[in-house]
């Protein structure tokens, strides 16, 4: 785990023992500080760790605490912790704080810190894959992977790839990135913040903290490019992005995209067509992040060129399950709405689409751009019948198969070689699975079921 000796003789009171916060408590009782801790479950308090102890952070004096840690799931804009915190002038910070209170205590290291609307998590791991391959030691935390704090310190030259949700970001006040990358900014969290200026400023605090000449990472529209031009003037970094006088472009830095009908000129460079856990433009955008993002930390071109064609994909993202009689399955389970669902109906020509389950939006408004590419589709859920209405009305074959196995079963019979079986839901999937990840291990084992009757 992390320790730090900034932590002795300090005094925390941690609020929620879920896994961050049983690592925060235990990397700080181990640092020779003073822990309260609380968790609203009995079981969670019955793990608590030795040295620490139980007091709820709402009902003991907080006077002379030196921080109350929460969970970045814990509501500042509502939970009375904020009011109570404020009252008694002890600061509301996270455990990406922590860490950033620990940094000077470690071994000589970077930090790439990732946040954004969508994109992020595979920007992040991403990331961390090039560094893998380049033999960068590293490892990737904040809303991915195993908590910070519990992991442990990299050997002098190393890479922590930090994907950190604004959230994350509101409860750290120091985190100084050597690199910091912004996939893009949209709409969302609005029960959190103040409207979408006051989510936005929370995202760029991310850039507010670093200190030149600090790097910082964007990639973005048109549409975007007044944020961009503001957050370019209001801070004294370098900025790669993908166009303007003051920044790189990474078409130059990096001939793997097209543009304007330019293509790859050095023999050793890849193009996206090479990268099966890439696919997409969605996914051109955050291979473009990653790529700035290592050649600002020094990793040669030839080796992340390499990389890029051996990333897995995060499983639930766009994962390629496998292919059966020249038909490919893919489990995009983690497109929870339709906005996140129509990069993966952008990025495969003739699909089979699987959709449906607990709705979030009457419509599929953001998906009818690519509805040319949907061979078929078959709902299952709650917004079944609904959902194929709505699809029958644009011309598109629709079937309600009801559940997620039948629905394979279905598509694998009409499939032909050269087509896609997608799962990519658009809504959520607690009507009929505990999370995301079940329904896509359920979808998994319905392809497993054909190669064994096969």
């Amino acid at each position: 785990m992390i320790t730090s000796p900034v932590f002795a003789g300090k005094r925390y009171a941690v609020l929620g023992l879920a896994r961050s916060g049983l690592a925060t408590v235990r990397a700080l009782v181990e640092s020779g500080a003073q822990v309260t801790a609380w968790d609203e479950r009995g079981e969670a308090r019955a793990i608590l760790t030795p040295g620490a102890t139980l007091g709820d952070p709402m009902a003991i004096d907080l006077a002379g605490y030196d921080g109350i840690v929460v969970s970045p799931g814990v509501p500042l804009n509502t939970h009375p912790i904020a009011a109570r915190a404020r009252d008694a002038g002890v600061p509301v910070i996270g455990d990406i704080e922590l860490f950033a209170q620990a940094r000077a205590s470690l071994p000589p290291h970077k930090v790439v810190g990732i946040t954004g609307t969508n994109g992020k998590s595979t920007t992040t791991a991403l990331i961390h894959h090039i560094l893998g391959v380049a033999g960068v030691p590293t490892l990737m935390g904040g809303n991915i992977g195993l908590p910070i704090m519990g992991q442990e310190p990299l050997p002098a030259g190393g890479v922590y790839v930090l994907e950190l949700s604004s959230f994350q970001i509101d409860l750290t006040h120091s985190l100084d990135c050597d690199v910091a990358v912004l996939t893009n900014i949209t709409p969302d969290h609005l029960d959190r913040y103040d409207g979408f200026e006051g989510y936005r400023a929370s995202k760029l605090r991310l850039f507010d903290m670093m200190k030149a000449p600090h790097i910082g990472v964007f990639h973005h529209t048109e549409a975007d490019r007044p944020l961009y031009e503001k957050l370019i003037a209001a801070n004294e970094h370098r900025i790669w992005s993908n166009y303007d006088d003051n920044v790189v472009d990474p078409y130059d830095l990096w001939g793997a995209f097209d543009k304007d009908g330019k293509t790859a000129s050095r023999d050793h460079l890849t193009t996206q067509k090479d990268w099966p856990g890439l696919q997409g433009p969605h996914n051109a955008q955050n291979a473009i992040a990653a790529i700035l993002a290592c050649s600002a930390i020094g990793v040669p071109e030839e080796i992340v060129s390499r990389a890029l064609c051996t990333y897995p994909g995060l499983p639930h993202r766009m994962e390629r399950v496998g292919e059966i009689d020249g038909v490919l399955y893919v489990n995009d389970s983690k497109a929870t709405n339709a906005t996140s669902a129509a990069p993966a109906l952008a990025a495969y020509p003739k699909v089979h689409w699987i959709l449906g389950g607990r709705r979030k939006t009457d419509d599929l408004d953001a998906c009818a751009p690519h509805y040319g590419h949907v061979v078929a589709a078959y709902t299952i859920g709650e917004s079944a019948e609904l959902f194929k209405e709505l699809l029958l009305r644009a011309g598109i074959y629709t079937i309600d198969t009801g559940t997620l196995e039948a629905a394979v079963r279905q598509a694998a019979a009409v499939a032909r070689p050269g087509e896609t079986v997608l799962l990519s839901p658009a809504c959520a999937s607690y009507d009929q699975f505990k999370d995301y990840e079940a329904r896509g291990d359920a979808f998994k084992a319905a392809v497993a079921s054909l190669r064994s009757r096969g």
